[in-house]
């Protein structure tokens, strides 16, 4: 096992420093693309109950939009839920 490897001053050296943005996106771009997959499921659900509701769509594909944007609805409420939960935590927090 090499020494070097476990300085912390080099790897300090070599890590990214937080106040710079990722260049590959990152984070911010997972972020944002599931967004799009929540807002895209929305859209479909929303585009097949109006096509049900028309006669145009099979009640089989309905269900299963449905299904799906509920899914999406309670997933997003969850994260949301976690998000105010630490940001209380935060706030408990002394100074």
């Amino acid at each position: 096992m090499d020494i070097r490897s476990l300085s912390a001053v080099q790897n300090y050296g070599a890590a990214r420093p937080a106040t710079q943005p990722d260049p590959e996106g990152g984070a911010g771009a997972q972020l944002k693309t599931a967004f799009q997959d929540f807002a895209a499921t929305m859209q479909h659900g929303e585009n097949t109950a109006m096509a049900a509701m028309t006669g145009d769509a099979d009640p089989h594909a309905l269900v299963q939009a449905l299904a799906q944007t509920e899914l999406a609805v309670e997933t997003a409420i969850t994260v949301r839920n976690k998000v105010v939960e630490a940001y209380q935590e935060i706030l408990r927090m002394p100074v």
